[in-house]
């Protein structure tokens, strides 16, 4: 059974690592906390019934796709995502890494080890992974890997 506190706990991480506001975006029930027996630590987000997140021992969250797509009503959120051409989608969406070259944009709220979400250019959520260079390099790099991505969309 969900708490309410359970929400607010969700919100609270979810600004802290992706900006402020950005919870906004996060439906008002339906929230299930997997904790630790040892520790009683968060492990595992699900809402309604699917996984929003895994919880990583430091406190960062690693994002399902289901959870990306539910942050990217957020106009907050952009600065947590990286923008790629048309030509990179379909790699992005079978789970291949994005190269510095085929980045059109990127939020000014990367930072390298961090969660993005890889987006077209009409914002549509291709995939999660991890930052490996900061937003602003991502751009500016004309070879090397900027994010190393952990899953990709089916469709």
């Amino acid at each position: 059974m969900a708490s309410p506190t359970d929400r607010r706990q969700v919100a609270l991480m979810v600004d802290y690592l992706f900006g402020k506001g950005v919870s906004r975006a996060l439906p008002k029930s339906g929230y299930r906390l997997f904790r630790s027996r040892r520790s009683g630590r968060v492990k595992l987000i699900q809402l309604d019934g699917k996984l929003f997140a895994t919880v990583k021992p430091n406190g960062a969250m690693a994002l399902s796709m289901y959870g990306a797509q539910t942050l990217s009503r957020s106009p907050r959120f952009r600065d947590s995502c990286v923008q790629v051409t048309d030509e990179a989608a379909q790699f992005v969406r079978g789970g291949k890494s994005v190269f510095c070259k085929f980045v059109t944009w990127s939020g000014k709220s990367i930072y390298p080890k961090g969660e993005v979400a890889v987006v077209d250019r009409n914002w549509k959520v291709l995939g999660v992974g991890m930052a490996v260079l900061n937003g602003a390099h991502m751009e500016q790099f004309k070879s090397g890997t900027a994010v190393k991505v952990r899953a990709g969309t089916t469709t």
